[in-house]
């Protein structure tokens, strides 16, 4: 086999300076190197993307989305899910006409006893919304709020739960949410990534998170998602290496470019393109994120709004102000993951404090996106990747899939109503249902999307995010 000694040395070049390569791809590279090779390729430029669909299949509510995805499953029975009936049956056994023949986590062949809510519930707002007394900042928007009570999901497990709720699917290598929509609709900035994940963690229950929860999967790489660091330097290697000068720093890139646009000219591989156009985007990151994240210019009041303490600080409620500075700058989707909320054990201290550590945040967010005039086109997603059990397991709720409550606000969602109901004890949802891929198809509705049309080519089928499934939830459109 005839192996091209200019491949070669590139590959070595790049193996060379594998450490110091953050630091390099943060040059600028030349607007025609970076063309060229896309057209080399067969791709459109990098600057010219603008997404698949040349137009929107439906009128258009949303531009962006921000999911504040509470990481381990919150229980419903002490958020949005009042059961007074669960609450008298408490400490009592389950009754088993629930229960036969169904699927449970780690209650299987256990004694079933009931769990009542430890926290109370009040009405809010003229929606009149139930809320439990631990979201007294989001009961303060019920007004503003979609809650759906009749979520159903099909994994049980954490990881593939996961996985279901952000790729429509279990098989690895299927894309994000955020993936398709950067694939579908292009980016709306061309400073920052469009699809920015940010994580945090409270004192309980820290559900590990995979980084294929944002993978772009069969999509090219340029459309996963990006995780910034929530605390010291949102990006690794910001600035330039020490040492090394402005101007035999483009030296390099464009000679990187240079490489990669020959390379580009062998093969049809559309990781090329991508790898030139994140090296140009690393270079405009270079002025864009400090700037994005100096909080400088927030005035006390808005800190207070959110609860920020200290900005930078890794929190919640910090990484929620930074989804606002983010969504104004134009990033399509923005995922912030709250590992707090996995409560097998310890539910009463452990709920109080997740609560307490996303409340006032969660809220803080929907009322600045609302005063800024930005939360009618920005879709929010509250929730985590299942529910919890009306069963007790020790101390806690164990998994549970056949009913769970989320909330949506924004981007043309019908404001101050709820969706979907439970039986009386909140095993089941038995009233509008609604799927994960009916929440999908629902979401890329709101942005003009039909979910049958949006799809890609692999193995020969079209992969979509809702896979063969997927039903429009029409009322609770505005």
């Amino acid at each position: 086999m005839h192996l091209d000694p200019l491949g070669i040395a590139r590959r070595s070049f790049l193996e060379q300076s594998a450490y110091g390569l953050g630091g390099i791809a943060l040059a600028m590279l030349g607007r025609e190197v970076q063309a060229g090779a896309a057209k080399l390729a067969g791709l459109p430029k990098p600057d010219d993307w603008r997404g698949m669909l040349q137009a929107p299949h439906f009128p258009v509510k949303a531009k962006r989305v921000i999911f504040l995805c509470m990481a381990g499953g919150p229980s419903q029975f002490e958020s949005f899910d009042w059961k007074p009936a669960l609450k008298e049956l408490d400490g009592k056994e389950f009754p088993e006409s629930f229960t036969k023949g169904q699927q449970l986590a780690q209650l299987q062949n256990a004694v079933l006893k009931a769990r009542g809510s430890f926290v109370g519930f009040k009405r809010h707002g003229e929606s009149g919304i139930e809320v439990s007394d631990l979201f007294p900042n989001i009961s303060r928007q019920a007004d503003r709020l979609c809650v759906i009570r009749s979520m159903q999901t099909e994994q049980i497990n954490h990881d593939t739960a996961h996985a279901f709720m952000n790729t429509g699917s279990i098989i690895k290598g299927r894309p994000s949410m955020g993936s398709w929509l950067l694939y579908g609709l292009g980016s709306a900035t061309q400073e920052l990534p469009g699809f920015i994940v940010l994580t945090s963690a409270g004192k309980s229950g820290q559900q590990p998170i995979s980084a294929r929860q944002w993978s772009s999967g069969v999509l090219p790489s340029r459309f996963q998602g990006i995780m910034f660091q929530s605390k010291g330097d949102a990006v690794h290697y910001i600035g330039n290496p020490e040492g090394v000068c402005q101007s035999t720093q483009r030296q390099v890139v464009e000679e990187i470019g240079r490489l990669n646009s020959l390379l580009a000219t062998e093969q049809n591989d559309p990781e090329i393109a991508t790898r030139i156009a994140q090296y140009e985007m690393a270079f405009r990151m270079q002025t864009s994120v400090p700037e994005l994240t100096d909080f400088a210019g927030e005035t006390q009041e808005t800190l207070d709004l959110y609860g920020v303490k200290q900005p930078g600080d890794g929190s919640f409620a910090s990484n929620c102000l930074l989804a606002r500075r983010l969504a104004e700058r134009g990033v399509r989707m923005i995922q912030l993951y709250h590992r707090n909320w996995d409560h097998h054990g310890g539910i009463e201290e452990g709920m109080k404090d997740a609560a307490a550590a996303v409340d006032k945040a969660s809220a803080g967010l929907i009322e600045d996106l609302a005063r800024r005039g930005l939360l009618d086109d920005t879709l929010v997603l509250w929730g985590g990747e299942f529910g919890r059990t009306p069963m007790g397991q020790g101390t806690g709720r164990d998994h549970h899939i056949l009913s769970f409550s989320v909330f949506l606000a924004g981007g043309g969602v019908k404001p101050g109503t709820t969706w979907g109901a439970t039986d009386e004890l909140g095993y089941r949802a038995v009233d509008d249902v609604v799927a994960v891929h009916d929440l999908h198809a629902t979401m890329l509705a709101l942005l003009g999307i039909d979910h049958h049309r949006l799809t890609t080519k692999f193995q020969g089928l079209d992969v979509r995010l809702t896979g063969i499934a997927g039903n429009v939830v029409k009322g609770i459109m505005a």
